[in-house]
């Protein structure tokens, strides 16, 4: 398989498949890798688990500050290179507990199904597409976690959203946005990609 050389090939494809936003990077710069990430990640899913087991329903219940800490406990181990034994289910951990929070917030809010799996699903797509995309060495550029708010960045609009009072809205705009962006930037970097080896060649020899 031939790298295409359109981004800069990722130190780890474990530490893209984390899709950490720009919160959780700085944090992750402030211990410098020396942190483990599977501990502080299963114990930011844990707690983001019980404050949704206490309860959703309401802007004064513990869960909408679930990512705020959830953000505390697993955003530093993002400068980690994750080459542990067992630093692949990290990746696995942080879907669970984004998904499990938009899920949890969205039916206890009421707001309509549809638009809880549209956000669902355009996450989903991009999680998908961005593995799919290591695999074939067709790595997403750089800004694309940050323009996509990464993990922690959707749990805290939506987070947001249930304070303000406006979850439905918030479900909205986000669903709308995440849908365009991931799809515009995956169909425009798969036409751009060499589709044969000798192309991937003749790209090659021109860098």
């Amino acid at each position: 398989m031939t790298t295409v050389h359109m981004t800069r090939v990722p130190r780890s494809s474990v530490v893209t498949y984390r899709d950490d936003g720009v919160l959780a990077r700085g944090m992750g710069l402030l211990v410098a890798g020396q942190l483990p990430p599977l501990p502080p990640a299963i114990a930011g899913a844990f707690v983001t688990g019980v404050m949704l087991f206490l309860g959703v329903a309401g802007a004064d219940g513990p869960a909408v500050f679930a990512p705020a800490v959830a953000l505390m406990l697993a955003g530093p181990g993002s400068s980690h290179p994750h080459d542990g034994r067992l630093d692949w289910l990290v990746p696995p951990i942080l879907r669970v507990t984004e998904y499990g929070f938009i899920a949890s917030v969205g039916f206890a809010w009421g707001v309509p199904r549809f638009l809880v799996l549209a956000l669902l699903g355009a996450v989903l797509f991009h999680h998908y597409d961005v593995v799919y995309r290591c695999r074939q060495h067709v790595y997403p550029p750089t800004w694309l976690a940050s323009a996509g708010l990464g993990w922690e960045g959707r749990m805290l609009i939506i987070a947001m959203g249930a304070l303000l009072g406006i979850v439905t809205a918030v479900f909205v705009l986000a669903a709308l946005y995440l849908s365009a962006l991931f799809c515009w930037e995956s169909v425009t970097c798969w036409l751009a990609a060499p589709r044969s080896g000798v192309e991937a060649a003749d790209l090659g020899t021109q860098d």
